[in-house]
């Protein structure tokens, strides 16, 4: 039987700030997943799994939702919106992967080297709020889906998400490619749900691609739909998630393996997203479809002018039938299921790389799942399905600004020579287009914010005084968020990563000459096991399998 092992569990190092490869667990099998050394297309198959892990978090009960709310009032003309951020996460999560493989480090390990204690303890809080805002969305969803399959009432679905949680968890004993198939599975199933929805709706083909290349923001109500898609795809956590994700595998450390790894990378990493990206598409264009047909009664009207993932259930059977109704279901469960896996782990990880201190998978699990269950139960219970909606916005809105205080850091860091060398820092034209990038959903952030503040002070019914002090208490609270936005961007980078042995292609052609096995041997570097070993909780190995 294993040895019981601690709850809680710290790394080695004895600084703060300090790197340390030292397992936080010791384990008997890492199930570690080998690079072949050799010039192949074929070794991209020793690459996939982390870009399906990471596009779960691109197609959750989130993002379903918000599709769902700008289909429904904006038809076709916000699908650009999901166009830019799809292109711009994939330029950001391969620049997360990129700092994982290249310096061996997670995003959060390097924030807690680089900054001093109290801005990385701020930015530790916010990477928490952003996982929690993620998670929110998760439990309502599958709440929603099981009320949808067997009539289960919402707040008891919200209480049961707790537990379906801990059955996915125990899977992982199984190995990491097992794990990666099941949630390339579900993103499948989902895909395939959703391409016969499409079947059912029928949109104007000619409409969806106006939408997707004609930009159009017509009210604040469009701008703050906007800023929801942007949210709910480029989520703050998911660069914590991505750059741990990629340290699993035992990559050659030469000069083309590093290259080589993250050129596969991208490349896996854009085919998930690609089919993250058309679900998206589908959600808005079915939703679109529907709520704009001829034939709607006026209670489906009803529906579409406040649509959340439970009334979307109701309008597609009314719609499109039952079947319908159901498809949306299972994949609805699907997502919200594997999206709790993806956000345990983005969670573990930013725990272990900002506090150098992290939890077993359950009791992080449960952790998040109460502190995301507490909100989520009293909404479900108070404001019934349509609170539990708009709970799933906010949320959204939450995560989008919370985006800088993550892509800021991955920018600077990846941009840095003295963090990513000469061979693997990004270039010129990449730091450019996403700086231009995060700027753009900075500002659109902060107009909407402070917009939508004035509109409350103006039609709030309060005394004069009142409307003054709620002024000074939010304007404060801006300056205060752009204030630690214009740290971040001004703070030059002091620590310099400790690079691991790189091999040029001269030396590789040496060894492979002289047949060294010793040195071959070199070229490898070992994943990293405390990251494979949060991922695959230690089971009973028989003797039959030694």
């Amino acid at each position: 039987m294993a040895p019981e092992q601690p709850q809680f569990i710290s790394s080695t190092g004895g600084n703060n700030h300090s790197f340390t490869n030292a397992p936080l667990i010791d384990s008997i099998d890492v199930h570690q997943i080998e690079v072949p050394d050799r010039r192949s297309w074929k070794n991209l198959f020793a690459y996939m799994g982390p870009g399906f892990l990471v596009s779960i978090a691109y197609i959750d009960p989130g993002n379903f939702e918000t599709d769902l709310q700008s289909g429904a009032q904006y038809k076709y003309e916000l699908l650009w919106i999901v166009l830019l951020a799809s292109c711009a996460a994939l330029l950001i999560q391969s620049m997360a992967a990129n700092l994982g493989v290249v310096t061996g480090k997670h995003l959060a390990e390097h924030c807690r080297a680089e900054y001093p204690q109290v801005p990385n303890t701020i930015l530790w809080i916010i990477a928490e709020i952003s996982v929690v805002a993620c998670d929110i969305p998760e439990v309502i969803g599958t709440a929603f889906a099981l009320n949808m399959l067997f009539s289960v009432p919402v707040w008891i679905g919200v209480l049961l998400t707790g537990l379906s949680t801990l059955i996915l968890l125990a899977l992982q004993q199984y190995g990491i490619r097992k794990l990666e198939f099941l949630i390339a599975f579900l993103v499948f199933t989902i895909c395939a749900c959703f391409m016969v929805e499409l079947g059912y709706a029928k949109p104007d083909a000619k409409e969806v691609v106006k939408g997707l290349f004609v930009p159009q923001l017509k009210g604040n109500g469009a701008t703050g739909l906007a800023i929801s898609l942007l949210g709910a795809l480029v989520m703050p956590h998911n660069l914590f998630l991505h750059s741990a994700l990629v340290l699993s595998r035992k990559i050659p450390r030469s000069v083309r393996g590093i290259k080589e790894a993250c050129r596969f990378y991208m490349i896996e990493s854009g085919f998930a997203l690609m089919v993250a990206f058309f679900i998206n598409i589908s959600v808005i264009s079915v939703s679109g479809a529907v709520c704009n047909s001829s034939n709607l009664s006026a209670d489906d009207h009803k529906s579409c002018d406040d649509l959340d993932l439970n009334k979307a259930s109701f309008l597609l059977r009314n719609v499109l039938g039952k079947w319908s109704s159901k498809l949306f279901a299972i994949a609805l469960l699907a997502s919200g299921q594997s999206s709790t896996i993806t956000g345990t782990y983005a969670g573990q990880y930013v725990m272990q790389g900002f506090l150098d201190l992290r939890l077993k998978p359950w009791i992080r699990n449960m952790l998040t799942r109460c502190l995301a269950i507490t909100p989520s139960l009293v909404v479900a219970l108070i404001g019934g399905s349509s609170g539990a909606g708009e709970l799933i916005i906010i949320a959204s809105m939450i995560l989008s600004f919370a985006l800088p205080f993550a892509l800021i850091p991955l920018l600077k860091f990846t941009s840095s020579k003295t963090k990513m060398g000469e061979n693997h820092v990004n270039s010129f034209m990449i730091s450019a287009v996403t700086w231009i990038i995060g700027s753009l959903i900075m500002t659109i952030n902060i107009y909407y914010l402070i917009s939508s503040f004035i509109k409350l002070l103006l039609h709030a019914k309060m005394k004069i005084v009142g409307k003054v002090f709620l002024g000074v208490l939010g304007f404060s609270g801006v300056a205060v968020y752009l204030a630690g936005i214009a740290y971040l961007v001004i703070r030059k980078n002091k620590k310099a990563t400790p690079f691991l042995e790189l091999r040029s292609a001269t030396q590789e052609d040496d060894d492979q000459q002289m047949g060294n096995e010793h040195c071959n041997e070199s070229l490898y570097h070992l994943p990293r096991e405390d990251i494979v070993s949060m991922q695959l909780p230690e089971r009973i190995i028989s003797p039959a399998e030694i």
